[in-house]
């Protein structure tokens, strides 16, 4: 294991450390939390409140989509592993400004329980919670059983989507509808070419060959839809396009926005080199693209590879794309 790490058990909260000594006008802890993080400026009274969370590994996501347009507070565990439902409630009880809160976050069974466990403790202090999960992976379930559908990527345009429509004054069913309508027309798909290591594990966390590839592998290392030899980018594009295109479905006349995501050690010339070809093959499709998303959004940890992600947009999906949005973790958020 090569990593620029101290103790490998504190490699979250020196994360944290870092993170907020780097960024003090941005983000504080959340009262009483050590790995619970909001807003500066929060909390914002009369706003409905977003609160996210997850495993550590994965910034931007989660740590990185908490700013004004996005956000509200985050909550995170250990590498790949849910935080606790305690972290959680800090986090959601932190920003509540009194028009209730969203709990917004990927389709895993730890962080459902504990989130679960926290909207109901919020709920016994008089919160009221919401909650919307993100499902975007076409690969880890087919559309008739879309419930079981993991997040990646994706969970980008809902905290885009969301945050916009939170950030405007909009109550908490039309912050939940905004959410909803994102995580219904996003779909992703992505390759993984290495393994990573968690650091307290000390060991990959999986093995591949060094002449082999997986599509559809989620970001933990969950299996994907068929392992095989490297591809040029321009099949990889093709064949994670054909599941993704074909799964909503997208149609000739769509307009949509595009994410093209390095898992972390894919490099800003690769994403370039698929979205070349994906926007080759959209064109050809006359599907347009509205706005384009190039860089690392969702990572997992020093992982190589890749997903693409398409969101179909309408007039009020496009509008809250486009609404201003700020975080120092994410380059080109909004206008």
């Amino acid at each position: 294991m090569k990593k620029l790490i101290n103790d490998p058990f504190a490699f979250v909260d020196e994360t944290i450390e870092g993170i907020l000594l780097a960024h003090p006008g941005h983000l504080k802890r959340c009262d009483g939390s050590k790995r619970a993080l909001m807003r500066a400026d929060g909390p914002i009274e009369g706003k409905v409140a977003i609160v996210t969370g997850g495993g550590s590994g994965h910034i931007p996501v989660f740590l990185g989509y908490v700013g004004p347009g996005l956000c509200d507070a985050v909550s995170v565990g250990n590498v790949f592993s849910s935080p606790s439902p305690d972290e959680m409630l800090a986090a959601t009880k932190a920003v509540h400004g009194g028009a209730g809160v969203l709990h917004l976050y990927g389709n895993y069974s730890g962080d459902k329980m504990n989130f679960g466990m926290a909207a109901e403790m919020a709920e016994m202090d008089e919160i009221e919670v919401a909650t919307v999960l993100v499902s975007d992976d076409v690969s880890s379930a087919p559309p008739e059983e879309a419930d079981r559908r993991r997040a990646v990527a994706g969970l980008f345009f809902a905290y885009k989507i969301a945050g916009a429509r939170a950030e405007e004054g909009g109550s908490l069913a039309e912050v939940v509808a905004a959410a909803e309508s994102a995580v219904a027309a996003t779909r992703s798909m992505g390759v993984a070419l290495t393994p990573c290591t968690i650091p307290a594990a000390g060991a990959p966390t999986f093995e591949i060959g060094e002449g082999e590839m997986e599509i559809g592998m989620g970001i933990h290392g969950e299996p994907g839809v068929r392992r095989g030899e490297i591809m040029p980018a321009d099949d990889v594009v093709d064949e994670l396009l054909g599941h993704v295109l074909a799964d909503l479905p997208f149609r000739a006349g769509d307009e949509v926005a595009v994410l093209v995501n390095s898992l972390g050690a894919t490099p800003p010339e690769e994403l370039y080199i698929m979205y070349r070809r994906l926007h080759r093959v959209l064109g050809e499709a006359r599907i347009a693209i509205h706005r384009s998303f190039i860089g690392e959004y969702a990572t997992s940890l020093e992982m190589a590879g890749a997903s693409i992600s398409l969101l179909r947009l309408d007039e009020e999906l496009k509008r809250l794309l486009d609404a201003p949005a700020y975080s120092p973790f994410v380059p080109k958020l909004g206008a």
